[in-house]
């Protein structure tokens, strides 16, 4: 989708600021970025809580770790048809959840606040179809207790 366009060459998060008018850049590039982060996150351990400045992160502002797991849970569940829900850290490096549809990423102008996503749940029905059928809360607390690699998310907080 970038072959023989200004954005040829680039890095695949200067792609997804830059490329949004482009709707096969938007949706091609951002399937790409949002798996990317995806399968970064999966562990085959999984499971355990964050550590560390992300823990902090966490504890400071959501009030625990279980209400953060809450909270992206409640923004998987009411993004209807297909998308995503995230865990950012914004600039100042507050946390933020938020959901965003298809294959939008929060980091496109207009889509996000700019921020950086830590974790991502692909809510897509092919993402979960296979194993829950269309019980997409039963994937989403799967994936939040038992396959997040926390010390990649905790490497993310500075």
């Amino acid at each position: 989708a970038v072959q023989g366009t200004e954005h040829e060459g680039k890095s695949i998060e200067e792609i997804m600021i830059e490329g949004m008018d482009n709707p096969a850049i938007r949706n091609n590039g951002g399937g790409y970025w949002n798996h990317s982060l995806f399968w970064k996150i999966m562990s085959p351990s999984g499971g355990g809580e964050p550590q560390g400045n992300l823990a902090n992160a966490i504890n400071d502002q959501f009030g625990s770790f279980s209400e953060m797991k809450e909270q992206v849970k409640n923004a998987a569940m009411t993004r209807f048809g297909s998308g995503w829900a995230w865990l950012c850290v914004l600039e100042n490096g507050k946390l933020e959840i938020c959901s965003t549809a298809n294959q939008d990423v929060p980091i496109m102008p207009g889509i996000g606040s700019g921020c950086s996503p830590i974790l991502g749940i692909d809510v897509w029905e092919h993402a979960y179809y296979l194993d829950y059928k269309n019980v997409r809360p039963d994937y989403v607390k799967a994936i939040l207790d038992n396959s997040i690699n926390w010390s990649f998310d905790s490497d993310q907080i500075k």
